[in-house]
């Protein structure tokens, strides 16, 4: 939680925050920004630092009082806490990186609007404090809309006020004033910095191009998430697309789109929520409850124990009716019963020289857990797993046994292979509901260890290093922990409650999360080690989305997968008690083949969509589960295979309104070794659609590797490391998709362990 020092209102419905923000206040940088979140139903609102103060501890944000979320911001008082407040965020202003005696011989001019006149003062204050010259001009409606006057004017050698009105200072628009500087007083400045209204920053950009002004923009106002995560704030500038969050928020004014960039801002106004989705709770005992068995609480049951009639048979599993699990978010498969579970570990063979084992990242003793299981010694089955694995209850649930574990099960020779992942969820779920708790703390042993990234990769690396007794903190840039299996996996695939449940028994190990801490930007991986950590893992994920780069992809209606599923699971979009909103069309076209392409395209059918899935392939090249690809057809999802998009068709105000797309057949194999779509001449069609979601992959966000000195990575961005998860500095690890680039669950948990085994072993040695 953030208090708030002080509130100050500064013009009718606009107030100065000064909240509690150490650690952002020491990182803090002129142009940045900072997301805040009100409450448990608030959306994440990006908000531009208007100043910072390091020895109070404090972070200044200004927020105008305009949407449902600022309205419920503004109502906090002083005293108050929000409940998460993360940053610092986005790159420094430009001009932070020139050289001091270069910015001493020129002139800057500042162009502020409305709230945007807030983050000026930190970049005014920044040349005043090194005996730099610049002239600010600020403009309001009219005289009581006028903010920050008497600490402007102490930042500047000019300060000029505009207001539309003429109630105050100069008549006339801010642009008015700068032709009047330039043309009638015969100032010459070499730069212009502009922040407010995209509208305004528009013509102050068609003002300085008549000058041969260079000018910068800050483009917060099409900032969505903030971290890079959604993709949302994409934005043509020179041709090119960038992520305002990412790459900016600055950019060269004379190369932004501002057309383009001002209809996305329209995304979410006067937004409603698509379907109301009722009655949303966990369904994990689900299965408990249909079987009519019920569990006592001191273990002492007696479970009748049978073996399998058929061995190559698998023990059927009940889902729920594709007709009403369309409609919710609950959980689709309801899990064995502790008679179905004894029956289907039965056929396991106990083989001598597992292949499954081998088949498994984390090499889990199988046969082991299973007999267990086979017995009814259900507990002991759990312990038995948790040897291995830190996140038993999530792999049972979306690892892909079916190409890995389970596809080396000697019984699949003949018929059915055992239905190992869904022993795995029987084994942690039974464990949960009972309480079990199988991790002792153990001793420490003096030595601190960094975790980047509270995901599937840190959580494991984590989790395996506090067993061998290291002081280990994970850092994590969002408000909950979980990674993707928090915010990219639907609760109908993965319930909340399971993740919260998983991370809770890493933390019983002594594990502390710090959330909200951005690394790159609150602390540098360099702060971590100056701090005491004697080895750092980077296990920060894939979170930078892909677009195909076609014409139409930043009309509003086209989301990255990754903006789509965050909205709903992380910030539950779905749910009428959060503010999050969300733009769901009559008809999505979801493009992709993978896992993420299915859980984007599910979750839009439950939310009262008519999906369809386009994949350039067909059916046998789909990268997604067969279980997954199965429960999408049952619950009327439609597929259109061996298609690919061309072109998004928007309306004249920016919105997706149609899809051209090409036919393809399948030529000779890529590097992948799949066949290469080909398109077919004349096949072109367009269709009509009203949501665009692009799940297409992700790529390493370049926040970590670009702030960590003497890194090497991949020209696409993976941090490269050797076999031992250590990368180009001795003391830095990483793993999971930071390295590999978008992956499975399980690749990044056994990512996560082998580094743990090689920090260890570094630190032992050391």
């Amino acid at each position: 939680m953030s208090k708030i020092l002080r509130k100050e209102e500064l013009a009718p419905n606009i107030y100065l925050f000064d909240v509690y923000a150490p650690k952002i206040a020491a990182s803090a940088k002129p142009g940045q920004f900072i997301i805040l979140i009100a409450d448990k139903y608030s959306e994440r609102i990006p908000l531009t630092i208007s100043d910072y103060d390091i020895d109070r501890g404090s972070v200044q944000i200004v927020v105008q009082a305009s949407g449902e979320s600022t309205k419920k911001i503004c109502a906090f008082e002083e005293g108050d806490e929000f409940k998460d407040f993360v940053g610092p965020l986005g790159k420094e202003s430009d001009f932070m990186l020139m050289d001091l005696e270069e910015l001493k011989d020129k002139k800057y001019l500042f162009v502020a609007g409305g709230v945007g006149t807030a983050p000026v003062y930190p970049q005014a204050k920044y040349f005043k404090e090194n005996g730099l010259h610049c002239d600010i001009i600020i403009g309001a409606k009219s005289k009581e809309f006028v903010i920050l006057e008497d600490e402007l004017a102490s930042v500047c050698d000019n300060l000029y006020i505009a207001t539309d009105d003429g109630s105050y200072g100069f008549k006339g628009l801010v642009t008015d004033k700068l032709v009047d500087l330039v043309e009638n007083e015969h100032k010459k400045y070499d730069n212009v910095v502009s922040i407010g209204p995209m509208i305004m920053m528009k013509f102050v950009e068609l003002t300085t191009r008549k000058y041969d002004l260079p000018i910068t923009v800050s483009l917060n106002p099409i900032m969505v998430d903030g971290t890079g995560m959604c993709g949302a704030c994409r934005v043509n500038v020179g041709g090119k697309t960038k992520f305002a969050c990412v790459d900016g928020p600055e950019f060269d004014g004379h190369l932004v789109d501002f057309d383009s960039a001002m209809k996305r801002q329209r995304q979410y106004i006067n937004n409603k929520k698509t379907t109301e989705i009722k009655d949303h709770h966990c369904t994990m005992d689900m299965a408990v409850e249909a079987s009519r068995v019920k569990y006592d609480e001191n273990l002492n049951e007696k479970i009748e124990i049978k073996k399998a009639e058929d061995r190559f048979t698998r023990i059927p599993i009940a889902n729920q009716d594709p007709e009403e699990r369309n409609k919710n978010f609950k959980e689709v498969c309801l899990g064995y019963t502790p008679e179905e579970a004894v029956l289907e570990a039965s056929r396991c063979l106990n083989c001598k020289k597992p292949q499954c084992v081998e088949g498994c990242p984390v090499s889990i003793d199988i046969p082991g857990f299973i007999k267990e299981i086979a017995s009814g010694n259900f507990e002991q089955s759990y312990k038995v797993l948790s040897l291995y694995t830190s996140l038993p209850a999530v792999c049972g649930r979306v690892c892909p046994q079916e190409t890995q574990c389970e596809e080396r099960c000697v019984l699949a020779n003949r018929g059915d292979s055992v239905s190992i992942g869904k022993l795995e969820r029987f084994s942690a779920d039974y464990a949960r509901r009972h309480h079990i708790d199988s991790n002792e703390k153990p001793k420490s042993m003096g030595k601190k260890v960094a975790v980047i990234g509270a995901g599937p990769a840190g959580l494991t690396c984590a989790g395996e290093l506090a067993k061998m007794g290291y002081d280990v903190t994970i850092f994590e840039a969002l408000q909950e922990s979980g990674g993707v299996l928090t915010y990219g996996i639907p609760e109908f695939r993965l319930p909340e409650e399971v993740v919260a449940h998983e991370v809770d028994n890493i933390k019983s190990l002594g594990v502390k999360i710090e959330n909200n801490t951005v690394i790159g930007r609150t602390l540098t991986v360099d702060d971590l080690i100056k701090d005491g950590y004697e080895a750092v893992f980077i296990g920060s994920g894939a979170g930078l989305p892909k677009f195909m780069n076609i014409p139409g992809e930043n009309l509003n209606g086209v989301y990255s997968a990754n903006e789509f599923l965050t909205r709903n699971n992380l910030m539950r979009s779905f749910d009428e008690e959060y503010d999050t909103p969300v733009n769901v069309g009559k008809k999505v076209a979801v493009i992709g083949g993978g896992n993420v392409a299915m859980d984007a395209a599910r979750v839009a059918k439950r939310l009262g969509a008519d999906v369809s899935i386009l994949y350039r392939r067909t059916e046998k090249e789909l990268p997604a589960r067969v279980e997954e690809v199965h429960h999408a057809k049952e619950e009327g999802i439609k597929f259109e295979m061996l298609t690919a998009p061309t072109e998004i068709l928007g309306t004249e105000d920016g919105w997706v309104k149609a899809l051209n797309c090409v036919r393809n057949e399948l030529g000779a194999p890529d590097e992948s070794g799949r066949r290469r779509p080909v398109k077919i001449e004349g096949s072109d069609y367009t269709e009509e659609f009203e949501t665009i979601i692009m799940a297409l992959g992700t790529n390493p966000n370049p926040l970590i590797s670009s702030t960590t000195k003497n890194l090497d990575i991949e020209n696409w961005g993976g941090i490269i490391v050797n076999e031992e998860s250590q990368t180009s500095r001795e003391e830095i690890f990483a793993g999971g998709d930071a390295v590999t680039g978008s992956a499975t669950v399980i690749l990044a948990m056994g990512a996560g362990k082998n580094a743990a085994k090689s920090i260890d072993e570094f630190l032992r040695n050391k």
